[in-house]
């Protein structure tokens, strides 16, 4: 699927979030007319313009209401800082669990947000992939390839992107040997969950052999961005960089864009199972009357058209069936998830992302 404007998409990628006009107002009860504030990250910017033109046709024809809804896009982690910081959303749609976490402990969110909508409050998935120039001129068919001498990785930076720490996952699992699952299907996910709920030993946090390869992955890397709009703008655009580690669907789109004959998506043989959750920011919809609204859009993403439309964009859908329909763009990949291999993102956060966590140990920013 072409996503038209998209260079467009990245150019305003690279300057931060947009403008936006929220907050100091309630809405009415009964007002044929309300606005909502979602904040994302930056990889579902065109996404979300799709389902809010969905969504605002479906709410106008069943209560008459018209709903318009403003978008704010940037690095997960630095999307829910801004948050944190006064950013009015009424919900957020960000890249991992520990992102909405940092706005429940700021006391915006209550307690037991990720259990207010089906499937851990994750609507549809994705996973980690690789970009190549067309032709695969550097071989790169799996994680171990990223770090052959004279490999150039565009990633960004786990610090400030859900993307990027998806990656660092993504390498580790992969090198560690974390237990791998069919989540094309009923059953794998269901072993997943059950494995995860269950899992009480973590000896991949021990693995040698991924903190090794995690060390030397961040050697490859000449420029961490941000997030994981400005990593592809800069193996896409710029043309900086041998293979762009990201979400999944951000490689696809840089292909519509940028050309087909110009890349190639390769799948490693395991990946991460990358689960963007969201909520309703509880403060937020109280004080401007809008919890009903907000609700209602976030419960329409499970909805089978907003499914078809999150597979259109490359995403996994929760839903089985839809997914079935893309199974040809959306190939089946081994995943692990990190409930089941890392036991869950504050004990992953802690260990690896956290200030004075592996990540800050392992790499050294160049001056």
């Amino acid at each position: 699927m072409r996503i038209s404007g998209l260079k467009t998409g990245f150019a305003v990628a690279l300057t931060g979030f947009v403008a936006l006009a929220a907050g100091g107002w309630k809405y009415a009860e009964g007002a044929q007319s309300v606005t909502l504030l979602n904040v994302s990250y930056d990889a579902t910017r065109e996404f979300y313009q799709s389902i809010n033109d969905a969504f605002a046709a479906d709410y106008l024809k069943k209560t008459g209401t018209q709903v318009t809804i403003q978008q704010s896009h940037g690095g997960s982690g630095k999307q829910a800082l801004s948050v944190v910081n006064g950013l009015q959303a009424d919900v957020v749609t960000l890249g991992l669990a520990w992102d909405i976490d940092a706005i429940e402990r700021a006391g915006l969110l209550k307690h037991g947000w990720q259990a207010k909508f089906p499937d851990n409050s994750a609507p549809y998935t994705s996973t980690i992939a690789f970009l190549v120039r067309k032709g695969n001129p550097k071989h790169i068919h799996d994680w171990k390839d990223l770090l052959q001498p004279g490999v150039q990785v565009i990633a960004a930076n786990p610090k400030s992107s859900g993307a990027a720490r998806w990656v660092f996952l993504g390498l580790w699992g992969a090198v560690g040997g974390a237990k791998t699952y069919d989540l094309s299907t009923k059953e794998g996910l269901a072993a997943s969950i059950t494995d995860g709920n269950a899992a009480k030993d973590f000896p991949i946090y021990k693995n040698a052999a991924a903190l090794a390869a995690v060390t030397a992955l961040y050697k490859h890397v000449p420029v961490l961005d941000t997030g994981g709009r400005g990593a592809t703008v800069t193996f896409a655009q710029k043309q900086i960089g041998d293979v762009l580690v990201n979400w999944e669907n951000e490689l696809y789109l840089a292909t519509d864009e940028f050309g087909k004959d110009k890349f190639d998506i390769v799948y490693p043989s395991t990946s991460v199972l990358a689960e963007p959750p969201v909520a309703v920011v509880d403060s937020i919809v109280d004080k401007k009357g809008t919890r009903a609204v907000a609700t209602a859009y976030l419960d329409y993403l499970y909805t089978p058209d907003a499914q078809d439309l999150a597979a259109q964009y490359h995403y996994r859908p929760r839903n089985i069936d839809i997914y079935k329909k893309y199974e040809t763009t959306l190939p089946p990949v081994k995943l692990f998830t990190v409930d089941q291999a890392f036991g869950g993102w504050p004990r992953t956060q802690k260990t690896f992302f956290a200030d004075g966590g592996v990540f800050d140990q392992i790499y050294k920013p160049t001056k």
